[in-house]
């Protein structure tokens, strides 16, 4: 019975060390960004009708490698536009994601992806590329030299 808990316990930690933490709030992942130096790595999805969105979901941001090394070098904050009823946001979230996107994605692209300072200056943009979580890894630091 010891070793089936602490086998459990071993996989629960290892699950919350990889867990991709999202922001929803911005001013929240404005102060994060601000006390532990980082980006804001600002992404602009439609999870549930988007492919593109969902691709890049899958292929990039729920990866273990990118999850790995966002939890260390950004903050990643997401604005999200579901449009399926079961995936409704609170109207409070609806109307803060709609104020980012007249902000930062007033094209209203999707996927997009965008790259903050601290003070939620546009360092870069990004989208959907097929491409590798190191390849990915690279273009968005390219921006923040």
């Amino acid at each position: 019975m010891k070793i089936i808990l602490t086998t459990l316990s071993l996989l629960f930690s290892i699950a919350i060390v990889n867990a991709q933490e999202w922001h929803t709030d911005f001013s929240e992942a404005k102060e994060i960004a601000t006390s532990s130096n980082k980006p804001i790595i600002l992404v602009f999805q439609g999870s549930d009708w988007c492919a593109p969105c969902i691709k890049l979901d899958r292929e990039i941001w729920s990866t273990e490698e990118f999850k790995t090394y966002a939890n260390e070098h950004y903050v990643m904050l997401k604005a999200d536009f579901p449009r399926k009823k079961s995936n409704k946001l609170s109207e409070e979230q609806t109307e803060a994601n709609k104020k980012l996107a007249e902000k930062y994605n007033k094209q209203g692209y999707f996927p997009f992806v965008v790259v903050l300072n601290s003070k939620g200056e546009v360092l870069g943009e990004t989208s959907y590329k097929k491409a590798t979580p190191k390849k990915y890894i690279e273009e968005i630091n390219a921006f923040l030299k």
